[in-house]
């Protein structure tokens, strides 16, 4: 059977000599491996298109629960990314957290529309890469259904006086109420629980449009980050190479 679809692509490794294994996102069938041979040639009619976080429209071929790539054209491949090793440390990072969140054979129009539109904003340079990189981790988590209950504390029910949340069970709770709820906990000021409330429930062209000073922003992106690690209750390879880059940059 062929399949046409918009994919993102998350992944590329080489296979023997002059394919790939690609892991691209569509919106109609969620995640899936493909093999795109020769696209390792120069001379390849869809080597561009078969590049890490290229946005291709694709014909794939499925045969016993396999894809192969039979035809390829971009349509959008976030080049400014390239020029910053930093910029491409973090677009590598989004693109490990879709792949880990995203099913096979399971429509993901959502998640990939928020991964387009952080590449976009982040190649472009709209926004700053702290605010893109906390509302692409909220949101995300959001999508997978690991959205946080903030709409007030899990213990006694009003809104929260020196708020924290809880990584673990993904709810906010007073600091006073805090003996009644188990696990780690971190404190969230005011300004950054209107802005996680705003990345919740945005429309997604609007995602990124919020503003906070600079120490609120980064102390934003310090509990957005540990918030997705926790409930994925892993490491991400790439979040790490992307701390040493800009760490060193």
């Amino acid at each position: 059977m062929f399949l046409t679809t918009r994919a993102l692509v998350l992944r590329e490794v080489k296979y023997k000599e002059a394919d790939k294994i690609l892991t691209v996102l569509t919106p109609s069938d969620g995640k899936l491996t493909v093999k795109a041979r020769g696209a390792m040639r120069k001379s390849c009619r869809y080597a561009a298109a078969s590049q890490i976080f290229a946005l291709s429209e694709m014909t794939l071929f499925g045969s016993r629960g396999r894809w192969s790539l039979n035809e390829a054209e971009t349509v959008e491949q976030f080049l400014p990314l390239r020029d910053s090793l930093e910029s491409f440390a973090l677009a590598a990072y989004f693109a490990e957290m879709l792949e880990l969140l995203s099913d096979e054979d399971c429509p993901g129009p959502e998640m990939l529309q928020l991964g387009l539109n952080s590449l976009y904003a982040l190649s472009r340079g709209l926004f700053l890469d702290e605010q893109i990189k906390a509302a692409f981790e909220l949101r995300l988590m959001c999508l997978a259904g690991f959205e946080p209950a903030l709409d007030g504390c899990r213990v006694c029910g009003r809104e929260p006086e020196d708020a924290l949340l809880s990584l673990n069970g993904g709810v906010l709770h007073c600091r006073s109420c805090r003996p009644e709820v188990s696990g780690v906990s971190l404190p969230v000021p005011p300004e950054c629980l209107q802005a996680m409330r705003y990345i919740i429930s945005a429309p997604p062209k609007r995602l990124f449009s919020f503003s906070l000073p600079e120490g609120s922003l980064r102390r934003l992106a310090d509990i957005c980050e540990a918030y997705a690690l926790a409930q994925l209750e892993r490491s991400c390879g790439a979040l790490d190479y992307y701390k040493t880059v800009k760490r060193n940059g």
